[in-house]
């Protein structure tokens, strides 16, 4: 059997990568090997690991890295360790293919170790821009250090070529996370309010914002000019999930416990969990912020996304997106396009750009019959 170890450090992507996980396990001739690490293993962010047990899953190895601090050094140091822990995790598990998704640093480091380790590495979501984050240059060097790609959009799939890949090794197979949409049972609207205790108003929106780790100090600023404009909103109910581990995150984050002390209106999550969060697409009005999730899902759900400032600048986005800079004024205006009927008319008729599912089996697929025999050793494909 070909033992495939999947890699997740954060509640997002382990949400992206469950059905793909399922896929492996249910598959007879794939031995699944998982491991968590990053922010799965804090207690600051929710400690969920425990979902992934919770959902059945057995976690091979856990790869405890991060520190407690979100500096510059901190995050360093903490991809140090990670490094450190991936070795050995890599050594007991002895893998024959690494699953990596996106360009976080915690998968930095798992891909890092897999290459030393001449581990073969499948990488999801590469290709893709990002680039107001470090996330931008991680991603790309994960590429590099891969040897299957599997791409959300043809786009991204020839960028992944013109990185040097070559064709026969770079798949476009759509987005993962449109797999959750499709299989998984939502909540109805009552049954969410009541998991998460908290009443949706006659207008909702569903708030997160991470850092833009390539400026320097502007998480504070910019936060604040998003809590301004969502001050001035009438009869609406706001929900946060909360901002992961970037550099400055905590600031965000004790940003929004002060706000939410001081407003009945609105009500915050470390972690909603994949199912909450996909329920709650389906009752908002407007996603805001600048998660990636905004543009990859919920345009499946026929609801607008105000994303703002630089942090998504590059990516594909559907014509349910509104950019906006992140100032006050630009996200005011944002808003009054979104809750506009000729708006509401576009998204309607929105289609998701990064498709309507079957990632997952795509992936299997492939990853369980592609030759792996003398795959380390990678030519540069030149355009």
């Amino acid at each position: 059997m070909r033992k495939i170890c999947i890699i997740t450090g954060t509640r997002a992507e382990y949400g992206l990568l469950y059905w793909l996980m399922k896929e492996v396990e249910m598959d007879n001739n794939l031995e699944l090997q998982i491991v968590a690490t990053g922010m799965h293993l804090s207690p600051e962010f929710g400690n969920t690991y425990q979902q992934i047990e919770k959902d059945g899953f057995i976690i091979n190895k856990k790869v405890d890295m991060l520190l407690s601090s979100d500096s510059e050094i901190g995050i360093a140091k903490s991809m140090g360790l990670g490094m450190i822990g991936f070795a050995d995790a890599f050594n007991d598990l002895s893998p024959d293919l690494i699953v990596v998704l996106g360009d976080r640093f915690e998968i930095f480091s798992a891909a890092s170790v897999a290459m030393i380790s001449r581990i073969p590495v499948a990488h999801l979501h590469g290709g893709e821009s990002t680039e107001g984050v470090i996330d931008e240059s991680i991603r790309h060097s994960i590429t590099k250090m891969s040897h299957l790609h599997f791409a959300a959009t043809e786009e991204y799939k020839n960028r992944v070529i013109q990185l040097g890949e070559q064709l026969d090794r770079v798949f476009n197979v759509g987005g993962l996370g449109i797999d959750n949409i499709n299989k998984l049972k939502l909540l109805s609207r009552d049954n969410f309010e009541n998991t998460i205790d908290f009443s949706l108003g006659r207008r909702s929106i569903l708030v997160t914002f991470h850092p833009v780790t390539l400026e320097s100090s502007t998480a504070k600023v910019q936060f604040q000019e998003l809590l301004n404009s969502i001050n001035k909103l009438e009869n609406t109910k706001t929900i946060f999930t909360k901002a992961n581990s970037d550099t400055n995150g905590k600031i965000i984050n004790s940003m929004i416990d002060d706000y939410i002390a001081i407003n009945d209106n609105a009500i915050a999550f470390v972690s909603m969990g994949q199912l909450n969060y996909l329920s709650a697409l389906q009752y908002v009005d407007v996603v805001v912020g600048n998660s990636s999730s905004g543009l990859l899902e919920a345009p499946s759900f026929n609801i607008a996304t105000i994303d703002i400032g630089d942090r998504q600048k590059g990516r594909i986005k559907a014509n349910s997106v509104i950019s906006c800079k992140p100032i006050e004024e630009s996200i005011d205006n944002a808003f009054r396009k979104t809750f506009s009927k000729d708006f509401q008319k576009i998204v309607d008729n929105t289609q998701n750009p990064y498709g309507n599912g079957g990632a997952s089996k795509a992936v299997v697929d492939i990853i369980k019959n592609y030759d792996l025999s003398g795959i380390l050793k990678k030519n540069f494909y030149d355009l």
